[in-house]
């Protein structure tokens, strides 16, 4: 899974208005990296219809949510969200309110006949039909949907609308054909479907030719992409060579199919990041064949040691769901023991949450939620732990350090991340974001680096 974002409170200025656009469009991204790449194609594609995105929702024509349902959490966020935007409308009856990507899909009917306020139901594959839907909508009254998903939607001919700074997304393919028994994925975004590897290695250029310093490839499992002949070590291969002076990422990998060939080629290029994000969810073989994950525990760690072999050093990371349908005690220690094993540098947690349509829905043996919550503290206090002494370790070691924003806390502090993804904070100083600096680490917690530039 991804790394949660919500950037209600935190939307920065845009460095793509059109002059002649006079509507405007206010979007806020719940979920993955990919909804965030998929925001930045709804904006590209509403440009060429009139609109320009602002950050002002008081004044705005268009209020979209571009949603996730990985979680039955994010979800009530959503309608927590409609709730709040009822008297957006009640002051604005012109407003319009849309519900994008895969809780659009997921829960069409749901929003439509019970959020009277919502306008427009459009699920990940139907982006391109979004202005149609508005002007349909302000001719005749009548409400959108379009939940399609697509077998050959990838958007790759359109540019998407990026935000100021300098690193981007760039989706490489897009849906999952795993059926993980817990996951809504290839329900809310179909089947995989991968984009040319030209236009992937052109964008790459593009976006390096605009003075950006670092990409992150996307995809729900970039393991499975594939162009014809060329497998995703390919692709990255291409665009590491394309763009030799550019950091390349990505995320996220599958452990039952990243290859040998994939770590060999992170290890041939110094601008690929040696960093890999692998979600194992469970530590306990019995558990991971209900999940339907397709690896043993043994096989996962034979990747994990191949992965350290060939890259020292390297940042891991890995998602676990704790209270998984049937997870018993056994199993929950063999969790913990797996984390004790491999060291993670971090990893995301979250209690087993039910998703209808998967078959994990289904199963038998729920684990109470009062167990699922004490599991899940145990995990994440295990884990917290072995991340503060993984960092408290880099003390007095020199990291090279991309600054790629303000500190949250303060503007006198940069924030930047070493290729294995680490963050790490330094005084402003007289640098500026985009700097590639030598940082001396002076003091740690669980998840940032302290230092200053040496």
């Amino acid at each position: 899974m991804f790394e949660i974002l919500n950037n209600i409170e935190e939307k920065e200025n845009i460095n793509f208005h059109k002059p002649g656009n006079n509507k405007s469009v206010f979007i806020e991204t719940y979920g993955c990296q990919m909804n965030l790449a998929d925001s930045e194609i709804v904006l590209s594609v509403l440009s060429n219809y009139g609109y320009n995105e602002t950050n002002d929702i008081n004044n705005s024509d268009i209020i979209l949510l571009n949603t996730c349902s990985v979680r039955e959490n994010a979800e009530k966020k959503i309608y927590n969200r409609l709730n709040v935007l009822k008297s957006f409308k009640k002051n604005n009856p012109n407003l319009i309110i849309g519900i994008l990507g895969c809780m659009a899909e997921r829960l069409r009917k749901n929003l439509i006949d019970k959020q009277s306020i919502v306008d427009l139901i459009v699920g990940p594959d139907e982006f391109r039909k979004i202005p149609g839907l508005i002007e349909n909508l302000i001719e005749t009254g009548e409400k959108g949907i379009a939940v399609k998903l697509s077998k050959v939607e990838t958007y790759d001919d359109i540019t998407p609308v990026r935000k100021d700074g300098i690193t981007a997304f760039i989706s490489v393919m897009r849906g999952c054909d795993k059926f993980c028994t817990f996951c809504v994925v290839p329900y809310t975004r179909g089947r995989e479907r991968s984009r040319l590897h030209e236009s992937i290695v052109n964008e790459t250029r593009r976006l390096f030719d605009d003075g950006l310093k670092e990409v992150t490839l996307l995809g729900q499992n970039v393991n499975s992409y594939r162009d014809g002949n060329f497998d995703f070590a390919d692709l990255l291969e291409m665009c590491a060579k394309a763009v030799p002076q550019m950091r390349i990422r990505y995320i996220t990998s599958h452990p039952y199919d990243l290859s040998l060939k994939l770590i060999e080629t992170m290890a041939s290029y110094d601008n690929i990041c040696k960093y890999i994000h692998l979600p194992v969810q469970s530590g306990s073989d019995r558990i991971l064949k209900l999940m339907n994950r397709m690896y043993t525990i043994e096989h996962y760690k034979s990747i994990l040691n191949k992965t350290r072999e060939a890259m020292p050093g390297i940042g891991l990371s890995t998602d676990i769901i704790s209270g998984f349908p049937g997870e018993t005690e056994d199993d929950h220690k063999l969790t913990i023991e797996l984390l004790e094993e491999l060291k993670y540098d971090g990893a995301f947690m979250f209690a087993y949450s039910p998703r209808e349509h998967t078959k994990a829905f289904e199963m038998k043996n729920n684990v109470p939620d009062e167990i699922k919550k004490r599991r899940l503290s145990e995990i994440i206090e295990i884990q917290s732990l072995i991340s503060t002494n993984l960092n408290k370790n880099l003390v007095g070691k020199t990291k090279e350090v991309l600054l790629e924003s303000v500190s949250k806390k303060s503007d006198d502090f940069l924030m930047g991340r070493t290729d294995c993804n680490k963050s790490v904070i330094i005084p402003k100083g007289s640098f500026k974001i985009g700097d590639l600096v030598n940082v001396k680490i002076k003091r740690t917690n669980s998840a940032t680096l302290f230092g200053d530039v040496v």
